[in-house]
């Protein structure tokens, strides 16, 4: 537990991904006159529980004394502990909109989404002898997660509030559709979530159930909000860190250069599947694609597919359907 603000406490909860780029993940509580305000959750382990339980101790504090709960997004490890939450503190839990219609489908009546994926996969080239390992990537991934639907739906424009603290919510679609972030223009603070992280560039992907051009909702979202006086980012993984207009530009950039390299790609004219382009790209790992992880093979895919959908709708590619199979192709 660190005070990383008079009145916001900084908690580091375990991650479940071993492979993860990040050790822990962010959530933070917020003192209020009657309760605290607790930005994400977690995910759904006894070890992050126990983790949230000491920390909260560290001030005297317990898990009845959560008074709120906001979700910055419905990811499963800022997602899945919030139901737990609920139960025990009896806190209100508040997330946008579009994330609570994910809630349905991602886990609670989970198989029809896999089939879906499953589909989404080959659609985009994925081979059948690998479809397997590809849908299994995330199974039992329910289990860490308490779905609830949220008390308070969110639309963006609103303001919540906890002690001297008023927190205007940010829709900034993009990582996932019904992303917020909270500022506190007086205090010139960002929760961001994983809009944006100091080191790591947030997945921003294509999926069966996203919105159609993802790339550009995100970069759209990161233009939005570069106006705001924000002296203080508190991200959702990582650190909290201070360089709120560079780090901006460095995520715009790296989405430019990352166009760049799929028309680089694409250059010899020949059609390509989204996992045919995704092999090619330089990821930032030393490992042969073959020795990634096929969850991140995964999100990769539909990393590639937002950039490749980004392009199309740019008119910089034009998209091909051949045998059911979607290719892409430089103009």
């Amino acid at each position: 537990m660190t005070e990383i603000t008079p009145g916001i406490y900084w908690l580091e909860l375990p991650t479940l991904m071993a492979d993860s780029d990040s050790v822990h993940v962010n959530a933070y509580l917020v003192q209020g006159d009657s309760g605290f305000l607790l930005v994400d959750a977690g995910w759904n382990t006894d070890e992050s529980y126990a983790a949230l339980r000491k920390q909260l101790a560290e001030i005297g504090a317990d898990i009845k004394d959560i008074s709120q709960i906001v979700v910055t997004h419905v990811h499963p490890d800022h997602y899945g502990q919030a139901g737990r939450l609920r139960q025990l503190s009896g806190a209100s839990v508040a997330l946008h909109d579009i994330e609570k219609a994910f809630i349905e489908s991602r886990y609670i009546n989970m198989k029809q989404f896999a089939e879906k994926t499953a589909d989404w996969l080959v659609i985009n080239g994925v081979q059948p002898e690998e479809l397997e390992e590809f849908k299994n990537a995330t199974a039992g991934m329910d289990r860490y997660i308490v779905a609830t639907q949220p008390d308070i739906s969110l639309h963006g424009g609103e303001t919540i509030t906890s002690g001297r603290f008023s927190f205007q919510v940010l829709w900034t679609p993009g990582h996932s559709a019904g992303h917020i972030c909270l500022y506190e223009p007086e205090k010139k603070i960002l929760i961001s979530g994983d809009h944006i992280l100091p080191k790591i560039t947030p997945n921003v992907g294509r999926q069966p159930d996203t919105r159609e051009n993802t790339l550009g909702d995100y970069i759209k979202s990161l233009e939005s909000i570069r106006h705001l006086d924000v002296e203080l980012i508190l991200p959702g993984h990582e650190f909290p860190f201070n360089t709120f207009r560079p780090r901006i530009e460095e995520l715009i950039r790296h989405h430019e250069e990352r166009n760049l390299e799929v028309l680089a790609i694409l250059k010899d004219g020949r059609p390509k599947t989204a996992c045919q382009v995704a092999r090619k790209i330089s990821w930032g790992v030393t490992s042969d694609w073959q020795d990634i992880p096929f969850f991140h093979q995964r999100l990769a895919i539909s990393e590639t597919l937002a950039h490749l959908e980004y392009m199309t709708i740019n008119g910089q590619l034009e998209k091909i359907t051949r045998d059911g199979i979607i290719y892409y192709r430089k103009i």
